[in-house]
Parts: structure tokens; C-alpha cells; sequence
């Protein structure tokens, strides 16, 4: 007889022989005796799904990671039995499925190991909630890196690491610290120059060990739910990265102001000051989109409220700021403050959508209001009222964009900073606890949210930006690395967390430039500014305890500093939208570590600085005091110093000067920078003339510069404007012609080419087979043409 004590301590369970196996279109089921049931779908030739159940029971096949546009349909699927395994064949793939053990091997067709199973699948059962706790390890491969995760504080290769997802509220986080405020379960395996993925969709807190506890050993489990991961082929990362954000989905492009500067701080208020701070960027001539809200805006902290004490005519400020080119941005949180003559509250008490405990009482917690209640945002009924709750504030005061805070939950003075675990949740008609539901609760938020802005500031796109996230929020919002720290340390922590998080399918990211805790001084400023420019999300938020971080807070060595840098930022505005036009569409990563871009160098595979910004800039932060240059490693290729326009041969570690006033850029060769003229924010000029800064390359080089009408959805309906641009470089001639596509009609119509690292002096001139007089092109000496925005093939002749 098995008594209760042995069976609680009986520990890990496996699957046991498999006796069923059958095939149902692009799924295969495979069944052991003793209930195990393998689900694995074939989505694609390269991406394969493995779902186990127990006890001969799948739960519901429910996701709120994966998107709706994505792309399915394989080419090729082919199932072998053999006495001791099962083999399965896609165009790409060999997965082996062993017979006794249900373990996985996937081998590509030449039969190199891609991925495998150590002990593979196994579960425990739990006692104390029920259900089960679901594990999978994996044999860690020869000399196998592994990156990803989201916004982990720490080296951006994982190898050794032990790390966990579950979203938390993380005030003044240090290196390593975790976790923190997100929760993406995607992580990249790279061994033998081959790439894959896995995306382990279960919303539960997860863990990931990296061959941390055993070095060959790779493993990730859950505390409750399902064990159901995505295998993703490459074997380029780059493909890995795209099929990811594919499966979880890419936004819509934002509004091009949204690529602007913006300001924030904790709080600015009164309104008197919000207007003290737009008229000194105006005065100083340094360009900013945006000011932001924070909680002190509100009356008493309650959302969708102004204190009118502070705020008399918020509709007013608001129209007289965007007269003046800003955007205004507002904080709203998830507590709703316990008070009866609160709309807000009383709502949603008559209509039952506040979050309760298991017994029935609602759930409570203390936030900035004091007592609050929290809505169940996985409640498809409580998203459409919040979304609703946006009418007033967007419609009627006229605020332009949206600011999701505190939404982990975070819930102050209880040490699990969050809510209790027993708190239920509609999970969108599949009623769960806060174990399964504390995960996607701010991305819930901020999809309700998202729903609100889209509809009320129509016919403009909508901006939302939201601190907590799970896999596939990027849908609806861009988001920042929370709560940092003032420190030369948080400065590399940004540059590392802000690569991991374009790597992990969330491109539309920043930092808090300057740190929010603590003051920075103004070279550290200076230098995080020199960072946060080359970032998708450029902001500067701080507490306000410790001083100002304005841009001109600090002396006027440091404010023309950050001014130039900021001046780069919008000139490369039409490269940055390029970059989120590829993000969107391609799911092409805005940022970019050396290891993504070549993962054959194994040079790269333990670079943390250097990042390549879009498709052909390199970056390179300086991270350390009174530095005036770094060593930096630059990859295989040539490059063109930004600042000095000498050409580097790449694929080595080079000193690099920087002093104060610059950081290391270095642009690839052959690559079409488009730059538009210094504007004071997005839309103030009209734009006569784009600049391409063109660096000439022995070889063949593409680049693309994608516009539109910069907001709204006209660009649905074909009004954009895409350039493709073939560079084709010899040592006597250069070749480029434009492939263009898209009725939108830009403003200029003109292009100033500015040549670099041309070998030769320009003798003639061909425009579409027709030779040019010199003097009609404005050649001026051998560094920049003027020709029209229409040519298809511009042919430049040396002597």
C-alpha cells in the first residue's frame, strides 16, 4: 500500500514507453502508457511546437503571446517508424522521438545536433495548489552561448546564468538583480555557427538555468500550467529573431514624434512649471517632442482625475504646449483608489470588475492612493470599460499619449510587492489564480489601454508605453527598463538590457536616461545621453529627489553636448523609421548585438558594448569616468569613423578616441544614411531636401529609406514611400540605382548626396544614361551632388 507521505515525496515523474502514435493534418500525437501525450505541431519547416499533457488531458489551448497574423504553412512532413523511435521530416528539420522515453532529438537534414533532450520532459505534481510543476532540461551543446530573456540585468550571454520571469517591481535594481519587470520566456541557443530558438508560452513564474547548475545541462520549468515551447530553426540568429517576433507579433508604426526626445520627471507640476520647462527647450534651442505627467497631475493620485489646483485648464495647457511642437503624455496606474464618490471606483464596483480574493472578497492593496482595488484587466468586459475610460482625457483635453506604470501589480508594503497569489482572474473566460494570471496582468492593462488610445485620438496612431510586460506586448506598446539607478554601472546595464530586449521581439525600448534614482553628474549624463539617442525610446526620467536632469541642469560644456546629440537623433530621423518600418514589418530587431549580425565571428559572442544601430551603424558607448577613448571591438568588414571618415578594416579590438564631446560611430561601407535638417520637434520644417550620406564601397551595398505622412493611416493604403537603394562600387566608378516603390509624395525634391571615401576624382556623370553637366549637379569639390528624387540609376565616373 502506497501511503499519502510516500506519494507526496515521490518527486519527478516521466513519461513512460509510447504505445499510440497518430497524425492529424500538421499535428502528431504521440501517447505513452502511462498518459503522457506529446502534441507536436508543425507550423512551419523551421518551427515546431511540443506540447505535453498529463493524464490524458490537455488544458485549453489559450495564448495571449501569440499573435493573429502569424505566419503558418509548411512545405514538407514525413513520419518513420523504426523499432526504437519515431522520425519526423520537414524541408529543414529531423526530429527523432525515442520510443521508451519520449525524449526529442532535432537534427538538421545533414544530421548536425541542433537541439536534444537530457531527461526531456518530466513533471511533479503539486500538492499545494494542484496541478503541476512542468520541466524540460536539455543537453547543453559544445561551447553553446545563449542570449535572450527580455530585460535581465546582466551579461548579455547567459551561459552560466540561472534566471526567472516573474514580473516585479524592482526600485533601484542592481547588476544581476532578478527579477525584474518583465516576463519573456524566449532565450537563442547558438553552438557549431548554428542558431535556434525556444519560446516557452506559459505564464506562470518560469525558470531558466543555462548550464549553471550542471555544465552540461540546459533546463526551464514552470509552477504550474502546461509544458508547451516553440523549437525555432535558424541557423542565422537573425532568422530565429524574425520568426519569434512573427509568432508573437510586431506593432503598428507609432507616430514619427514618438522617435522624438521626450522629457519626464517625477513629477512636473505646477502647471506653471510644465511651461517653464517647454519654453527653455524652445529658448535653448534643444529639440524635444514631448513632456510628460507623472502621478501628481492627478487628484489625489486617482486616475482619470486632474487636480485642479495644479492643473485649472488642463485642455488649455495642453493645446498651448502642442502650439509649440509638444506632445503631452500622462500617467495612469492600475490601483483605483477605495472611494465612494469616485467614478472611476464606482463603476466598477456596480459592474463587478475589480480583481477578488479566493473566497470572494476583493482584492486590496495599498499604492499611491492608499487602499486600492485592482480591475481584472484578463477580463475581456473590464478591458472594453478601461479602454472607455480614455474618452474624456484624449477626445476632450486633448493629451496625446499614454503612460502604463506600477502594472506588475505592484503593491507596496507587503513583501511579495505584489498581489496575493489566491486573487482570481477571468484569463479570458478560463478562470485561474494570480500564479497564472500575474505575468500578463500589466500586459493586459496595457492592451486595454492600447484599445482606448487607438480610438480616441483617431484619426492620429497611438503611443502607449507600459513598464511590466510578457511575451507579445510589444502588440501594444513601447516600454522602458523601470526604476534604474544614477551609476556608471546602470549606464552599461541599460546599453546590455536594451539589445536583450530588441533580441527577445521588443524593439520599442529605452532607459531612463540619467538613471531615476540618485543624481547623475553631468558627465555621466552626458555619456548616458550619447547612449539613449541611438536607443528606439529616447527619454530622460527622473525621481526629482536628488536635483534636476533637465538637459541644461548641468554646465554648458555638458548641455552642447547633449543639444549636438540630440541634433544627431533627429537628423537620423528617417533612418530610425526605416529601422521601426523593418521592425514592423519584417520583425527585422532595431538594435542589434555583434552577435546577431555575425555570429561566425566567435568574437562576438561575448560582446556586451558594441551594437549595431539598424543596419549599418555601429555604436559604442563610453561606460567608464574621465575617459577619452575606449578599445572597442569592430566587426569583420570596413567602416567609416563617423566623426573623422577614415575607413577601418574590422574584426579586431581597436582604441578608438572619444573624449567628452563623442562617442565611437562607425558607419558600414556602402551604406545611404538619410538625414533630414535639425528640427526643434517632428513636423515643425518642411523637409526640401534629404541629405544621403553615401560611403563608398568596393562591392555591392543595399540600403532602404522608408516615409510617409509621419502619422495617421494613409500608409495602409499604399501613401508611402520605400527606397531601395543598390550600391555598386569600383575603383574607378560608382554605381546606385533606386528602386522605388509607393504613391506617397514626399515634400523635397531633391537629394544632397554627401560621397565619403571616394578613391578617385569625379570626371563625369551619368543620370540615367545621360550624361550631366558638373555644374547642373552643384558637384562641389569631390564630397557632395544635388539630383533629383527621381532618378533610377545615377552612374559616377572617376578619372
Amino acid at each position: 500500500m502506497i501511503t499519502n507521505t510516500e506519494l507526496e515525496y515521490k518527486g519527478n515523474l516521466y513519461p513512460s514507453t509510447i504505445v499510440e502514435f497518430h497524425r492529424d493534418t500538421d499535428k502528431l500525437y504521440f501517447t505513452t502508457s502511462n498518459g503522457v501525450i506529446l502534441e507536436m505541431t508543425i507550423l512551419r519547416d523551421s518551427i515546431l511546437r511540443f506540447r505535453y499533457a498529463t493524464e490524458n488531458i490537455f488544458e485549453p489551448d489559450f495564448s495571449y503571446s501569440i499573435s493573429e497574423n502569424v505566419s503558418v504553412g509548411f512545405n514538407h512532413l514525413k513520419v518513420e517508424e523504426t523499432t526504437t523511435e519515431y522520425l519526423v521530416y520537414t524541408a529543414k528539420l529531423k526530429v527523432l522521438i525515442d520510443k521508451k522515453t519520449l525524449r526529442t532529438q532535432i537534427s538538421d537534414l545533414d544530421g548536425n545536433i541542433i537541439n536534444e533532450d537530457e531527461l526531456g520532459f518530466h513533471w511533479e505534481e503539486n500538492y499545494e495548489f494542484g496541478g503541476n510543476s512542468v520541466k524540460m532540461s536539455k543537453i547543453t551543446q559544445n561551447a553553446e552561448s545563449f542570449y535572450g530573456l527580455g530585460d535581465k540585468a546582466t551579461h548579455s550571454n547567459l551561459k552560466g546564468k540561472r534566471v526567472s520571469n516573474w514580473v516585479t517591481d524592482q526600485y533601484a535594481y542592481g547588476k544581476d538583480q532578478d527579477p525584474l519587470y518583465k516576463a519573456i520566456p524566449f532565450f537563442i541557443g547558438l553552438h557549431n555557427n548554428k542558431s535556434y530558438g525556444i519560446f516557452f508560452d506559459n505564464t506562470f513564474k518560469t525558470n531558466f538555468d543555462f548550464a549553471h547548475e550542471r555544465r552540461n545541462v540546459t533546463s526551464f520549468w514552470a509552477d504550474g500550467g502546461e509544458m508547451n515551447y516553440y523549437f525555432i530553426y535558424g541557423p542565422q540568429m537573425s532568422q530565429v529573431v524574425k520568426a519569434y517576433t512573427n509568432l508573437t507579433g510586431t506593432p503598428e508604426l507609432p507616430p514619427m514624434w514618438a522617435m522624438g526626445y521626450h522629457q519626464s520627471k517625477w513629477s512636473y507640476y505646477p502647471e506653471s512649471n510644465v511651461r517653464a520647462i517647454a519654453k527653455n527647450f524652445r529658448k535653448m534651442r534643444i529639440p524635444c517632442d514631448a513632456i510628460y505627467l507623472d502621478i501628481d497631475y492627478m487628484d489625489g493620485f486617482r486616475c482619470f482625475t486632474w487636480d485642479k489646483s495644479r492643473f485649472p485648464n488642463p485642455k488649455k495647457m495642453i493645446s498651448d504646449l502642442e502650439e509649440k511642437g509638444f506632445k503631452t503624455v500622462v500617467m495612469i496606474d492600475p490601483g483605483i483608489k477605495i472611494d465612494k464618490d469616485y467614478w472611476v471606483y464606482q463603476e466598477a464596483i456596480e459592474n463587478d470588475y475589480f480583481c477578488k480574493r479566493a473566497d470572494g472578497a476583493f482584492m486590496k492593496g495599498k499604492v499611491w492612493p492608499g487602499e486600492c482595488n485592482f480591475p481584472d484587466f484578463t477580463n475581456p468586459k473590464v478591458r472594453e470599460w478601461w479602454a472607455e475610460l480614455y474618452k474624456e482625457m484624449m477626445s476632450e483635453i486633448g493629451v496625446h499619449a499614454v503612460w502604463n506604470d506600477m502594472n506588475e501589480p505592484a503593491v507596496m508594503e507587503v513583501p511579495t510587492k505584489t498581489a496575493p497569489l489566491d486573487t482570481r482572474h477571468d484569463f479570458d473566460g478560463h478562470p485561474c489564480s494570480h500564479r497564472k494570471a500575474h505575468n500578463v496582468y500589466g500586459m493586459q492593462m496595457v492592451r486595454a489601454t492600447y484599445e482606448g488610445i487607438k480610438k480616441y485620438v483617431y484619426p492620429k496612431r497611438p503611443f502607449v508605453i507600459t513598464r511590466a510586460a510578457f511575451a507579445g506586448t510589444q502588440r501594444f506598446s513601447s516600454t522602458w527598463t523601470g526604476d534604474n539607478v544614477a551609476t556608471w554601472e546602470h549606464l552599461w546595464i541599460a546599453n546590455v538590457q536594451a539589445q536583450r530586449m530588441c533580441m527577445s521581439g521588443y524593439s520599442f525600448v529605452g532607459s531612463d536616461i540619467g538613471g531615476f534614482a540618485e543624481q547623475p553628474n553631468g558627465e555621466l549624463f552626458a555619456r548616458w545621453i550619447q547612449l539613449g539617442v541611438f536607443h528606439p525610446f529616447c527619454r530622460v526620467h527622473s525621481s526629482g529627489d536628488h536635483g534636476d536632469q533637465e538637459p541644461w541642469s548641468f554646465d554648458d560644456e555638458v548641455t552642447n553636448i547633449v543639444r549636438k546629440f540630440i541634433e544627431l537623433r533627429y537628423q537620423l530621423l528617417p533612418y530610425l523609421y526605416t529601422m521601426f518600418y523593418r521592425y514592423s514589418k519584417e520583425g527585422v530587431p532595431m538594435l542589434k548585438p555583434l552577435v546577431h549580425f555575425d555570429q561566425e565571428d566567435h568574437q562576438t559572442h561575448f560582446r556586451t558594448d558594441e551594437f549595431i544601430f539598424g543596419e549599418q551603424i555601429l555604436v559604442c558607448p563610453v561606460q567608464e569616468p574621465n575617459a577619452q577613448g575606449r578599445r572597442m571591438y569592430l566587426p569583420r568588414g570596413i567602416w567609416y569613423n563617423y566623426w573623422t571618415n577614415e575607413a577601418v578594416v574590422g574584426g579586431m579590438e581597436k582604441w578608438v578616441v572619444a573624449g567628452l564631446d563623442k562617442i565611437p560611430i562607425f558607419i558600414k561601407e556602402g551604406a545611404m544614411i538619410p538625414k533630414y535638417p535639425v528640427q526643434q520637434y517632428v513636423g515643425e520644417l518642411d523637409i526640401k531636401e534629404l541629405v544621403l550620406d553615401v560611403y563608398y564601397k568596393n562591392g555591392v551595398e543595399t540600403s532602404t529609406v522608408y516615409e510617409d505622412g509621419q502619422d495617421g493611416y494613409d500608409y495602409k493604403k499604399g501613401r508611402y514611400s520605400l527606397r531601395n537603394f543598390n550600391l555598386k562600387g569600383k575603383p574607378n566608378e560608382l554605381l546606385i540605382q533606386q528602386f522605388k516603390d509607393g504613391s506617397f509624395i514626399t515634400s523635397y525634391e531633391t537629394f544632397k548626396m554627401n560621397l565619403h571615401g571616394l578613391p578617385f576624382k569625379i570626371k563625369k556623370i551619368q543620370v540615367d544614361n545621360e550624361f550631366v553637366d558638373l555644374k547642373d549637379v552643384k558637384l562641389n569639390g569631390n564630397n557632395n551632388i544635388h539630383i533629383s528624387k527621381d532618378f533610377t540609376l545615377l552612374h559616377i565616373i572617376g578619372a
